[in-house]
């Protein structure tokens, strides 16, 4: 009888950021029947992860969500929410919050992230004397060794997300040096959330190979240049069909009064990026408009040049945001 290799994936209960947390079970293959509850339930040290106390620390790992493991011979993803032993939903388990059963809002998630050195703790392609390179500017979208460093950790993470059937649907280098990008989109909230949990996994099993840290903090280097975010495309039947400038504006004037509740769960340090510049609104500001990358929601110039029908970008999100907790944050707020 063949043996399958599964990777329970799960976020654990660290405060302000919660890390991915990982370990492998080996079963039949025989347990892969293509229904994910059929995969077993498993139980972990929730007193090791800042889940549970040392007295009783049993919490379960329930699959939501299962994914080839391109990196593995006969592996696979999984990726779990973390339940207490009564079977309800941990306290850290930002996906059972999420109120979207019917997936009529569809996510896209802009992912930046900066590839660090561990040597010297800089961004990778900056100088270990600690001197910076030449100021921002030629690096976004660049070509060339010397300003696109890192292409084949990006290129291998995206070789990889391709194989595990992951809606990838794009990589470019970003405005800071040594800082890339890439985008996830699917349909319905739980969905995309996996999607973009399982690309960070493989991300940072790319950094293992490379001995390179995934860094996803929002302002990594102090100065004149750009923070890392996790911009956050989405839509609902409305968005998609309305065509009424009226309707959009109403819809964005509902994140006007909850813009706190909003940058509570938008990731950590988010102060240090969202400070007005580098095409960011000011933290404590909301503001919305058509093609403004300086606003906190921007009304992207395809939706008006569609008759008012499309989506909106929520550029609040920092790079280390769960994007579980803003989802579901993002519904709750248009829903209301």
């Amino acid at each position: 009888m063949a043996k399958v290799k599964l990777e329970y994936i799960w976020l654990d209960g660290y405060i302000p950021t919660q890390m991915m947390r990982s370990k492998t079970k080996v079963v039949d293959d025989t347990k892969i029947t293509g229904n994910i509850d059929d995969l077993p339930l498993w139980s972990f040290d929730g007193s090791s992860t800042n889940q549970a106390p040392g007295g009783s620390s049993d919490c379960i790992l329930k699959p939501v969500r299962m994914f080839v493991d391109p990196a593995r011979q006969n592996g696979y993803l999984v990726m779990c929410e973390v339940m207490n032993a009564d079977g309800t939903p941990h306290v850290s388990n930002g996906r059972a919050t999420i109120d979207d059963d019917d997936n009529d809002f569809w996510f896209g998630y802009e992912q930046e992230y900066t590839l660090w050195d561990l040597e010297y703790h800089t961004p990778l392609g900056f100088p270990a004397s600690g001197y910076y390179p030449p100021p921002q500017g030629p690096y976004y979208c660049s070509v060339g060794a010397e300003y696109a460093v890192g292409r084949e950790i990006v290129e291998r993470h995206l070789d990889l997300c391709i194989a595990a059937d992951i809606n990838i649907e794009g990589v470019n280098a970003e405005v800071m040096k040594g800082q890339w990008e890439y985008q996830i989109f699917a349909k319905g909230a739980k969905e995309a959330g996996d999607q973009l949990w399982v690309a960070r996994y493989l991300m940072e099993r790319v950094g293992e190979e490379f001995g390179v840290r995934i860094n996803l903090h929002p302002k990594p280097v102090q100065g004149d240049w750009n923070g890392s975010g996790m911009h956050i495309n989405f839509s609902n039947t409305t968005l998609r069909t309305c065509g009424s400038k009226e309707t959009y504006e109403e819809i964005c004037e509902k994140f006007r009064p909850v813009h706190a509740e909003h940058i509570a769960v938008y990731g950590s340090d988010n102060h240090l990026r969202l400070t007005g510049l580098h095409e960011t609104q000011s933290i404590d500001k909301f503001s919305y408009g058509v093609s403004d990358r300086g606003a906190s929601i921007r009304i992207p110039i395809a939706t008006v040049e569609s008759g008012w029908k499309g989506w909106l970008e929520d550029r609040r999100p920092a790079s280390n945001c769960d994007p579980y907790k803003a989802s579901a944050r993002i519904i709750k707020t248009v829903k209301s």
